[in-house]
């Protein structure tokens, strides 16, 4: 969604107004768009429209603070310590927040004097996609901060750049006007920078965008000669060359850089050096399709019942997100496919050893998240017992992956990665971090008991006075003899020495006069002071803040230590993710009987017992047997399926591409055998949808899904389509499908399922070489379908669609007109090759059948109720009754 600009008083024209307020307005003047959360003691106060956005998005109560220009200034506030589930509630709607903090000691704004307010200032701009806390992220996914830049060169193009703010990873991709749907659907950031010219350009291409918020910059941030020095600033060791980018790519990265960096307030920006990515690298997979076949969520939105869902084994955070980004972006590249699917099957042929990386891995925290977190300043002292957990993890994971022999490029390469883990700064975290340390290093008591000896003793004193006071009582009892001597605390005196009255005399003489000064006189005792209990005071009143401190700076060393190594920890992280997704995909095929692809750059598409993974699970939770189909396209092969609705058309249709997505991805697949030419894009256009938003009934969605795919589609396609014309008239339908399948034969030569109802089409694969024709085998028994889900060769002869209402519960009248309108139209079209050239006038309205005279036995009985029936009066309407019966009988 697109975040509205924020219209506040300007301090200029208010008055009067306080010095706070006229603070907040200030620098609410130079953060606009953005929800100011103002820092006031222990909450984030918000005022104006601020306070009204927010207390309706949060459900607060709005109240009001002062006046401005004679009006109430509403006013809500959240506290500090819930900031973060009200944070994560107006940034999932949508809503950018910006952070404003105190930034000195409430203590030098009263030595200003006068009525000064605290200097508070905006430490950080938080947006859905410059987030970095856990709390407010998704776990198991990415969020992404995309940049969209478009520069015309006669055609317009387009570049993307893209990064995971929490995880450093960042890309750029040169791209058409025609793919950018789709890489956009593919990446689904959580916000999209762009100027106002290019979402004027999307909106009359008429793309279809993901959900996300969208962010318009002015054409300045996308300026590509500024842009150099913008992506040398964010990466200054010379890493990254702004020359090797086309215009459009740097414009894009530029503004990305830059924003991210205005968001952290001056933090170095913590992106990795970015990837340059091409669209021939992965298949292409349209936004459509995309939803069709229901990769990483199904078409209601749940991620349950999703391809991802049913395949995701993974047990780390960064082993799933790299498992979806795999899954969304399929390789087309044979060798590195097989070099992915030789690191599967070696731990597939080794179960025990897989099942215990795995073990192993799970134990693994996410490690590229807590160095990124430090690296912006915004980590805690968890975050350093993550690492260190990490670090020690993946060091023990090298040691076992050593033990595999022979072992292929993929594997060879995660154990060297992880082998050169900084076993040093491991150790050091471990023996500094407590295990169970607080979330903020402000709170202390996170570095371990022994780690630091000065600390140690400062704790000692902080935490153990009672001890250090009891044992100083003990000693000065002894030295005086006075046993009644207590050492007492209170607010006004502090620490002192109380006696009772008749043994303060002795503590004034010799020799005990030097060691006690008198303080206090009671009616029954005396109170005194000592040099030693003095300094015992001061330093027990300061141990607190004295531990604290050397805990920071504990915690800023070990950071830094942290950030000289963070290239590598980043390295470890990218391998311990790949040995995750390897070792899931592994235990996947071993419990779910996948087989190894074979892949290749021929043109085959041959699958033997292919199984949709999806349904396949749910066919077995209801303890039935999901029947398996193989599927031949080698060369161009194009099948005509066709088959009742129910007999699992779309199943199939749908398994093939999930099985050649599959199988680029890396992952064996749900089938006895496979052997696949690598696919450049993927086209599904199975079921209906409409876009009534944007004005386009289902047949034009129909027909826009179509058009992409017969203009799109090259030879190495896989085209998956399903009742292609359904939606208009049947003439009309039967034209347009009759047309694509030609085009799809003649024209692309693409490997196509081309499923359909019209039965007329199955005359195709007389006169198209490449065209065959499958059906859904059915059964019928004493009136009954029994839909068998097996595809063999052949044309079907009926589609049963009445079959089908009835099992949907169609009332028998509409059921029995329907078999009457049936029978009319299969006589009419037996001598005409399959073809109805007439109006049919049998669908005019048929009068309803005569009324049936009124039988008064029937009417008696309707109005008799037996249970309220006496046995007499039940006697008595028998009678009645066959008095009634024989008069019938004698009219």
């Amino acid at each position: 969604m697109d975040q509205a600009p924020f219209h506040a008083p300007s301090a200029a024209d208010a008055s009067p107004i306080t010095p706070m307020m006229g603070q907040f307005l200030e620098i609410k003047a130079v953060n606009p768009g953005y929800i100011l959360f103002y820092r006031m003691g222990d909450f984030y106060e918000m005022f104006f429209e601020d306070a009204e956005i927010a207390s309706q998005a949060l459900g607060i109560v709005l109240t009001k603070r002062g006046k401005h220009q004679g009006a109430d200034i509403p006013m809500c506030g959240v506290p500090i310590h819930a900031a973060q589930d009200y944070l994560k509630k107006l940034i999932g709607l949508g809503h950018r927040v910006a952070i404003c903090e105190q930034v000195e000691d409430p203590a030098e704004a009263k030595k200003r004097g006068g009525k000064s307010p605290v200097k508070r200032d905006v430490v950080r701009l938080v947006t859905r996609g410059t987030i970095t806390e856990d709390d407010l992220l998704p776990t198991r996914g990415s969020a992404y901060l995309a940049s969209l830049s478009m520069v015309r060169h006669g055609e317009t193009d387009f570049a993307l750049a893209w990064a995971d703010v929490s995880t450093g990873e960042t890309a750029v991709l040169d791209l058409s006007t025609a793919a950018l749907g789709d890489e956009l659907a593919r990446i689904g950031p959580a916000e999209l920078l762009l100027t106002e010219a290019a979402r004027t350009t999307i909106n009359e291409a008429r793309l279809t965008l993901p959900d996300m918020a969208v962010t318009v910059l002015d054409a300045v941030a996308f300026d590509s000669e500024q842009a150099g020095t913008r992506i040398a600033a964010a990466f200054p060791s010379g890493e990254v060359d702004p020359t090797a980018f086309s215009r459009a790519g740097r414009a894009a990265l530029g503004a990305l850089v830059d924003y991210v960096r205005d968001s952290q307030k001056g933090v170095p920006v913590a992106l990795r050096p970015p990837n340059a990515e091409r669209l021939s690298a992965h298949m292409a997979i349209d936004a459509a399709t995309r939803v069709s076949l229901e990769l990483l969520e199904t078409q209601r939105g749940a991620e349950k019942g999703s391809l991802r869902h049913e395949i995701d084994l993974t047990v780390t955070p960064p082993g799933s997100r790299l498992l979806a980004r795999r899954l969304s972006a399929p390789l087309c590249d044979a060798n590195r496919i097989n070099a992915r699917l030789d690191a599967v099957s070696t731990f597939v042929a080794d179960g025990l050893i897989t099942q215990r990386l795995r073990s192993e891995l799970k134990a693994v925290p996410d490690l590229t998240r807590a160095v990124t977190r430090l690296a912006l300043g915004r980590g805690g002292p968890r975050d350093l017992r993550a690492i260190g957990a990490a670090v020690s993890g993946a060091i023990a994971l090298a040691d076992r992956l050593a033990t595999i022999a022979d072992a292929p490029t993929e594997i060879a390469t995660i154990a060297a990665r992880l082998a050169d883990a900084p076993a040093a700064l491991a150790s050091e975290l471990a023996d500094a971090i407590d295990d169970e340390p607080p979330l903020l290093a402000r709170d202390g008591g996170f570095v371990r008991k022994g780690y630091d000896a000065t600390l140690d003793a400062e704790r000692a004193l902080a935490s153990e006075t009672r001890g250090v006071v009891a044992a100083l009582q003990q000693r000065l009892i002894d030295e005086t003899d006075v046993r009644s001597l207590k050492i007492r605390h209170n607010g006004v005196l502090g620490y002192f020495v109380e006696v009772p009255a008749g043994h303060g005399g002795k503590l004034l003489e010799v020799p005990h006069r030097d060691t006690f000064i008198h303080r206090q006189t009671m009616a029954n005792a005396m109170r005194f002071t000592t040099a030693e209990l003095a300094e015992l005071e001061g330093r027990i009143a300061k141990a607190h803040d004295a531990a604290l401190a050397l805990e920071t700076a504990i915690f800023t060393r070990l950071a830094d230590a942290v950030a000289v190594e963070q290239e590598r920890l980043r390295a470890i992280a990218d391998a311990l993710a790949e040995l995750d997704v390897a070792t899931a995909l592994a235990h996947l095929a071993m419990t779910r009987n996948f087989c190894r692809p074979t892949i290749d750059d021929s043109l085959a598409f041959f699958i033997e017992g292919g199984r949709h993974p999806v349904v396949e699970t749910n066919v077995r939770a209801q303890h039935e047997v999901f029947v398996e189909n193989g599927c031949d396209l080698t060369g161009g092969a194009l099948w005509l399926v066709t088959g009742p609705n129910m007999g699992g058309k779309s199943t199939f249709l749908r398994q093939n591409a999930l099985i050649a997505i599959l199988a680029q991805m890396g992952s064996y697949v749900p089938a006895s055998a496979a052997h696949i030419g690598v696919v450049d894009r993927v086209f599904s256009r199975v079921g209906a949808s409409d876009d009534i938003g944007g004005g386009r009934s289902t047949f034009m969605v129909e027909m826009v899904e179509t058009s992409a795919i017969l203009n799109r589609a090259t030879a190495r396609s896989l085209v998956i389509l399903d009742e292609i014309g359904r939606g208009t008239a049947t003439f009309d339908g039967l034209s347009i499908a009759w047309a694509a399948v030609e085009a799809l034969h003649n024209d692309t030569g693409c490997r196509a399922l081309f499923a359909t109802h019209f039965h007329e089409m199955t005359a195709l694969a007389k006169t198209l070489k490449r065209v065959s024709n499958h059906t859904m085998k059915v059964r019928e028994w004493e009136g009954e379908v029994v839909f068998l889900h097996e595809v063999a060769e052949g044309a079907a002869d009926r589609s049963y669609g009445i079959q089908v209402a009835r099992l949907a519960g169609l009332p028998e009248s509409v059921l029995a007109r329907a078999r009457q309108v049936l029978g009319v139209l299969e006589q009419r079209s037996s001598g005409n090759k399959g073809v109805v050239l007439d109006d049919l006038p049998l669908f005019a309205h048929q009068p309803p059948a005569p009324k049936a005279a009124v039988n008064p036995i029937h009417d008696m009985l309707d109005q008799v109720r037996p249970d309220d029936l006496t046995p007499r009066q039940a006697i008595d309407l028998i009678y009645e009754l066959k008095k009634i019966r024989d008069a019938s009988r004698r009219n």
